[in-house]
């Protein structure tokens, strides 16, 4: 099972300019090792089987007809394999010269796809040679004895995916073909080039295929031609990319000696999905009034081995943006506040400080606000609350960190009140049920409201989302506030948030208690301590791994995948770390909680939206309060 993927693979070969006989057997030998490594697709660059460097040998006859006679020996040689194989190649049609791509599958050419904008500035001269896709009328071209489609209007249908092929100087139109063949059903765009180098040309050209990948929701091929190539005043680096929705999964070597194949899996059906969900998109694809032919081509899926790197924490951004994109975070929650505070005349921000990563965060977040509003910290009422479960460590960092921010601090022991509240309402103190961890829960935000309230203030809420998608809040306690600035932030991003914020404090004794806080057990320290004072109730042990929750969150809420696939992906992005039968027992966890507890998100107080996935009814995720879970947990079951 594929579950969705396709392999495609951008070749660069040896070439010789001129040597068709050589071309041909240098693109033989590495579609055969495409398809040996599991490929559906190999991509080959612009004019690969006569070189694109000929200048005016393209107008010599009998290197016109060595090619065509090498495009028929390729597709005799690769008859055997199951892989789509696309080459570029000059090609006379009824006196005119095109510069065409040629799609091979099985010993068939399933068709021929010309270049639409020929480049004549500068270094570039095609004109000269080749006429345009635009000046061809006939739909079809006589090949080997038989009638094969030509066109820019085809589109290519195999069991797996909808492709369009363009190339080179398409991509850098203002409108490239393939936003019309996007918009008309192509999910994958295949683009043969032969873009020579020049000093900064290399990121303006990676920036245009991953745009035109993400505009059109669709996954990008690029392959152009490299050291072979390079001569008289061009150079050629050997460029190839391999892109999803604007996405980079693969790259070559840049000016490489040798051949190259770059290999990585296109997530057909998350396009397929991002289709389904963009409104913007589905309306273009109605108003699209060019007509396309559809090519069937028998290519049988193929099981898939993911070569591409899954992250194992989607929400958290990675590698050397990551410092600016954790930046960008906290501002948006801090304007957000900030909004809420003007349009509230609010005094006091009220927050609870548990020495918890959350509330952490929260407390950064109002004292982040208020600096950028030029208002002083002790406009924070920053209450810690010690409960039956509270440990030292906890409530010393929760202490400390309140008072070097300069918060209003205040500090009420909830123990009496909830001990009165169990004899009034007849429940034994030492029973340690859910009413013995939800009065403290409901007491604390209690506390909090009344506080807002005399002082005129906004209760902000600390919990994150993780917790609410799972359900793990006390419904009219830690669930409610006036202002959840954490609720678009998922449990992973949170500690790396805190971590950031940490290393980014001139103040090494805040910065220490902020790194302390990070490496505290997650608990609601609801339940008493051990024997030792140490943390006795974590969530993790209850609940199961965050890690794991927030990597089956992102793919079912970004993606909408079904069990089995956020399964399939998880068993590679954990691999060497959990079993597949430990994944299933936390994903079934995961999808009950997620289903059961949809109630309380339908009632949320307003909080940030963070990223391209949320659960608020009013920012994303809009389901009924009552719903249902049985789909999704049979297709866990079905698995076992």
């Amino acid at each position: 099972m594929n579950y969705g993927f396709i392999k495609a693979a951008a070749i660069i070969p040896q070439v010789l300019p001129a040597n068709t006989e050589f071309n041909r057997a240098e693109i033989v030998k590495a579609v055969k090792e495409a398809s040996s490594r599991g490929a559906n697709f190999a991509l080959l660059p612009e004019l690969s089987l006569t070189g694109y460097t000929c200048g005016d040998l393209f107008l010599n006859p009998l290197l016109i007809n060595a090619a065509l006679k090498q495009l028929l020996t390729a597709a005799q040689q690769t008859k055997a394999l199951d892989i789509v194989t696309i080459l570029g190649l000059p090609l006379l049609f009824e006196g005119k010269l095109i510069n065409a791509a040629a799609v091979l599958h099985k010993g068939e050419i399933m068709g021929i796809v010309p270049k639409t904008f020929l480049p004549n500035y500068k270094e570039f001269y095609e004109k000269r040679y080749f006429s345009s896709a635009a000046d061809i009328q006939n739909k079809t071209i006589i090949i080997g004895g038989k009638e094969i489609p030509l066109g820019t209007d085809l589109l290519f249908k195999t069991k797996d995916a909808v492709f369009t092929v363009e190339i080179c100087e398409d991509l850098w139109a203002p409108i490239p073909p393939s936003s019309f063949a996007a918009q008309a059903g192509a999910e994958i765009i295949f683009n043969l080039s032969a873009s020579d180098e020049l000093t900064g040309k290399y990121q303006y050209l990676k920036s245009l295929a991953s745009q035109q990948s993400a505009r059109c929701l669709a996954g990008y091929v690029y392959a152009s031609c490299g050291f072979g190539e390079s001569t008289s005043d061009a150079v050629f680096a050997g460029n190839a990319f391999i892109f999803e929705n604007g996405t980079l999964l693969e790259k070559s070597e840049r000016f490489s000696l040798k051949p190259q194949i770059m290999m990585s899996e296109i997530d057909v059906q998350a396009l397929r999905n991002e289709r389904l969900t963009n409104t913007t998109f589905k309306d273009c694809a109605s108003n699209c009034k060019k007509e396309y032919r559809t090519v069937e081509i028998n290519s049988g899926a193929k099981e898939i081995k993911l070569s591409r790197k899954i992250n194992s924490s989607p929400f958290v951004p990675q590698g050397f943006a990551a410092e600016e994109r954790f930046s960008e975070i906290t501002e948006i929650q801090a304007a957000a506040l900030a909004k809420r505070i003007m349009h509230t005349k609010a005094r006091k921000l009220v927050i609870g400080v548990s020495g918890g990563l959350d509330s952490t965060l929260a407390l950064l977040i109002c004292k982040k606000t208020l600096d950028r509003l030029n208002l002083p910290a002790s406009d924070i009422l920053a209450v810690t609350m010690p409960g039956f479960g509270t440990t030292d460590r906890t409530y010393r960092n929760a202490v400390k960190l309140i008072k070097l921010l300069g918060a209003d601090f205040k500090e009420i022991d909830i123990k009496q009140a909830c001990l009165t509240h169990f004899k009034d309402i007849g429940h034994n103190k030492n029973l340690k049920d859910s009413v013995y961890e939800n009065a403290q829960a409901r007491e604390r935000t209690q506390i909090l409201m009344d506080l807002a309230n005399k002082y005129g203030g906004l209760v902000i809420g600390t919990g994150d989302m993780s917790e609410l998608a799972l359900g793990w809040a006390t419904f009219n306690g830690d669930h409610m506030s006036m202002y959840g600035v954490n609720c678009g932030v998922p449990k992973t991003l949170v500690k790396h948030l805190v971590k950031y914020l940490a290393q980014k404090n001139d103040n090494s004794e805040v910065k220490n208690i902020l790194l302390d806080i990070v490496d505290t057990p997650i608990s609601p320290e609801l339940l008493p301590a051990d024997k030792s004072g140490k943390i006795a109730q974590k969530t993790e042990d209850f609940v199961g791994p965050y890690e794991l929750h927030d990597f089956f969150l992102y793919y079912f809420l970004r993606y909408n995948f079904e069990p089995k696939k956020i399964l399939f992906l998880a068993q590679y992005a954990f691999k060497d770390k959990y079993s597949k039968n430990q994944i299933l027992k936390w994903l079934r966890v995961f999808f009950r909680r997620f289903f059961s507890q949809q109630f309380k998100r339908s009632c949320l107080p307003d909080g940030p939206k963070i990223g391209s996935a949320a659960i608020s009814p009013r920012a994303d995720l809009r389901l009924p309060s009552d719903i249902g879970g049985d789909l999704w947990l049979k297709d866990i079951d079905e698995d076992k």
